[in-house]
């Protein structure tokens, strides 16, 4: 399990960036950006292959060091909350996860839209505290996309179930 961390997320890990890897691309890689939202950390996942994506509030230091660990828990807890086999989207091997550095431009910039359909939705709720962070997840994976025609998320899993 490949995690492409933005350079955000790795000057926050500090040393431990120091143990990148350097994998060519693929499309089970995760791509995974830290967002500060009312003055918390929070992480923002995105696969590469389908850009299915998951947001995570008020994210803790202790999560940030076992951050294979920790992300394997979250991609497999909200794959089971869309009803997705758990090794749909690439295996979670939490022990052979490694740590790179992004490697595509266009997955950074679905990434942003997302983070900005996030901080809307949390300041539409009135903070971090009053977000539905289940309801948010659940609409970013509806959101449409332009990836060679407008898309959902979902769809794209769809299509990786159906190639099954």
């Amino acid at each position: 399990m490949i995690l492409r961390c933005t350079s955000k997320l790795l000057a926050q890990l500090g040393s431990r960036s120091a143990a990148l890897v350097d994998a060519p691309p693929a499309d089970d890689d995760w791509y995974v950006n830290l967002l500060w939202i009312d003055g918390k950390k929070c992480l923002l996942l995105t696969h590469a292959g389908t850009l299915f994506p998951a947001f995570v509030p008020a994210v803790r230091k202790a999560d940030l060091r076992q951050l294979g660990q920790f992300l394997s828990g979250v991609i497999a807890t909200e794959l089971r909350s869309e009803g997705l086999p758990p090794g749909i989207l690439g295996p979670l091997d939490p022990e052979n996860a490694r740590l790179a550095k992004t490697a595509s431009r266009s997955i950074l910039g679905f990434m942003n839209d997302s983070a900005y359909h996030c901080e809307y939705a949390i300041e539409a709720h009135g903070g971090l505290n009053h977000c539905d962070t289940d309801g948010l997840n659940y609409r970013l994976r509806r959101t449409l996309h332009n990836r060679g025609g407008y898309i959902q998320p979902m769809d794209l899993v769809a299509q990786r179930l159906t190639d099954r």
